[in-house]
């Protein structure tokens, strides 16, 4: 499995399809083979990432 963002393999499963990249700090939870993205903010909070993608870009890839 590959980060849509920055194309890293390094991925670790933090919960039930729900996945974190090491590569560029992303949260990404997998849906019917397609990752919602969401950037996490100094404060905990997460931003949605998937306006910048399309969801061709966001499908799981192996």
């Amino acid at each position: 499995m590959y980060c849509p963002n920055c194309k890293s393999k390094n991925i670790g499963k933090i919960g039930n399809q729900h996945y974190y990249c090491w590569g560029c700090f992303i949260e990404l939870t997998a849906t019917d083979g397609v990752f919602d993205m969401h950037e996490v903010e100094e404060d905990g909070s997460l931003s949605s990432l998937n306006d910048i993608f399309t969801e061709e870009d966001r499908k799981m890839g192996y």
